[in-house]
């Protein structure tokens, strides 16, 4: 067969150029078939890695700046400076120190509710970085933690969501830390009621016991980074925390994405 002299130099050019298309003109396909819109502002999700909220939104997530406890991290009203809030003067908390990356309103309350009760997935991860890149200041949540470690769903509520939403927060923030993800460290024993439905009082009795480590000895001595989704009251992350230091954990740090 005949070839044409540099043939095969000029298809190997134009080859690269041809394979970068490919994507783009399966992302047109896609938006022509299946158009996607930002559950939001409702913005034409036209970027290749935009789901569920488009980057604008999620650029306008609020991190919280203002005073709080430098136990367990409830934010104060108005300005001032850091100081302990009564309930950690009374009782300390058995986690050693609490963040909240912003508080629960506005878009990051939108998003948060899109994960965890309209099976927005890939929302976990940007909200996992979200918290990481606020927090990741704060010195006394990353020195010496040895691993990650998400607060559970129980199994039949897991079935039913499909994942667990702080396990896939936790996973992001865990892989841009450089830290292990313990998965499957800590275990929801019993399937209580929603900490939303309950009044405050009530909380720490439903989550009473509902929490416990399926693998003391990987935990044994180590400084954890325990992750949720939402900070109320703190029931849920106090409870997950003894459990934690009970198994021999030598420290239980809490990072949450949000705080109402």
């Amino acid at each position: 067969m005949h070839r044409v002299p540099g043939e095969g130099r000029i298809r190997n050019i134009l080859r690269p150029a041809f394979t970068v298309r490919l994507p783009r003109l399966a992302r047109l396909v896609e938006l022509a078939v299946f158009p996607s819109f930002c559950k939001t502002c409702g913005t034409l999700l036209d970027a290749p890695r935009d789901r569920v909220m488009c980057r604008a939104c999620l650029d306008k997530l609020a991190p919280h700046r203002g005073p709080s406890c430098p136990s367990c991290g409830r934010f104060f009203e108005g300005e001032g400076d850091d100081h302990l809030c009564g309930t950690c003067l009374e009782s300390p908390p058995p986690f050693s120190l609490h963040r909240s990356a912003g508080r629960y309103r506005g878009l990051l309350k939108d998003a948060v509710l899109l994960l965890k009760y309209r099976s927005s997935r890939p929302l976990g991860p940007e909200l996992g970085r979200f918290a990481h890149d606020t927090l990741k200041g704060e010195e006394g949540l990353w020195w010496g933690t040895s691993a990650v470690v998400p607060v559970p769903l129980h199994s039949r509520r897991r079935r039913e969501r499909g994942f667990n939403q702080a396990e896939v927060a936790a996973g992001e923030v865990a892989r841009l830390a450089g830290l292990p993800l313990e998965r499957k460290a800590l275990i929801k024993v019993r399937n209580t009621a929603a900490q939303t439905s309950l009044e405050q009082a009530d909380r720490a009795i439903n989550v009473k016991g509902a929490y416990a480590v399926a693998a003391p000895v990987r935990l044994r001595g180590k400084a954890l980074l325990l992750v949720d989704d939402v900070y109320t009251t703190g029931a849920t992350l106090r409870e997950c925390a003894s459990a934690l230091k009970k198994a021999g954990a030598k420290d239980v740090r809490a990072l949450t994405i949000a705080q109402a």
